[in-house]
Order: structure tokens, then sequence, then C-alpha cells
């Protein structure tokens, strides 16, 4: 692995304990809050999460020297709706209401820069999953545990979750960050 210094543009404890369980070396800088936000009404999801790393990735670039910065952004699809992280409780109900039963998609923009001198190179990975048919007490048992809490679709993948099937797809691209796709950006980061 190159000695550039990697920078994690991210909030998230799921994409920092995905890169250190990939064993990256890494800091984490958090972007502001108004690099996280901004939904256009003509975009798709994907422009949307591209768009949105791309943004956290620039706001971090302003506070860091010489670097690879990594940037992520993920929404849940489920028939044209953007599901993003819920709100609250009654959110999160209604977004589980929805997908159950239903297939949808799992959409994260990931940006990858080397700064100053790169360009940014931005993609977006997608993974379709299907959902069990859920009852009204399976979702109200879930959302009791709370860890529907910070996360797109309104539900954790990565907890294991014998209800939520990937049909096609990256797995950890659901839990917030496509490895693959990174390791293959940071492949040609490092050639550059």
């Amino acid at each position: 692995m190159p000695s550039d210094r990697l920078i994690l543009a991210s909030t998230s404890p799921r994409r920092r304990q995905l890169m250190t369980e990939a064993g990256y070396p890494f800091e984490v800088v958090s972007p502001s809050e108004l690099a996280e936000c901004g939904v256009c009404s003509g975009e798709t999801p994907p422009q949307l999460v591209a768009r949105l790393a791309w943004q956290k990735a620039a706001d971090v670039s302003t506070r860091v020297g010489p670097s690879v910065i990594i940037a992520c952004d993920t929404v849940a699809e489920c028939h044209g709706q953007v599901l993003g992280k819920p709100v609250d409780e009654e959110h999160a109900r209604r977004m589980l209401t929805m997908l159950s039963g239903r297939r949808h998609r799992v959409f994260s923009g990931l940006c990858v820069w080397r700064v100053p001198a790169g360009e940014p190179t931005i993609r977006v990975a997608t993974t379709t999953l299907q959902m069990d048919d859920l009852p009204a007490a399976r979702i109200e048992e879930y959302l009791a545990t709370g860890l529907w809490e910070g996360k797109a679709g309104a539900f954790g993948f990565q907890d294991e979750l014998d209800w939520v099937h990937i049909e096609e797809g990256s797995p950890s691209n659901v839990v917030g960050l496509p490895m693959e796709l990174l390791a293959e950006l940071l492949a040609d980061v490092w050639v550059q």
C-alpha cells in the first residue's frame, strides 16, 4: 500500500469499521453538515449520492494537506422513492412498512480524490435487496431495538437481519461503503 495519507470524510461508525477491518490506515475528518445535505428534485438516486459524495470530499479537501480523500453517501430507493436516514421512529416505521415484501436498491456514491494534484473519481455502487413480508409486530420489535437509527432505509444489513436478502451486489455497499469499488478506485489513484 502506498504511503499516501488516507482521509475518510465521514462521521459514520460503520464506514470507519469497514475501513479498519480492511486494514487501511486512515484518519477521519468530518465534512460539515452543509456538505451532507441538499436534495435536488430532478436527481436520480445515483446522481444524488454521487453529488453528495463529491460535496463531502470537496468540503474536507479545503481543510487537509496532501492526501487521498475518501467520501461516500448512501441511500436506499424503493419504487422511485429515495429513503435516506429516518428522522424519528415514526419515519422509520413508514420506511420499513413500505419496504416490507418488496425489492429495493441501495446506492452508494463513492468519491476518491488525491488532493491537491488529482481530479476526483466518482462512481456509484448498486446493490439489489429483497425484504421479506414483515408483520407489523416484527417491525415494532425491530424499532424497539433502536438499530434503525442513522441508517438509510431504516435498517442495518450489518445487524444480520434474517428478513433482508441481497439479490445482487456488494454487502459492504449496503452497510455504507462499497469496499470492492473502493479498492478499485484506490488502485487507480495510486497508479497515477
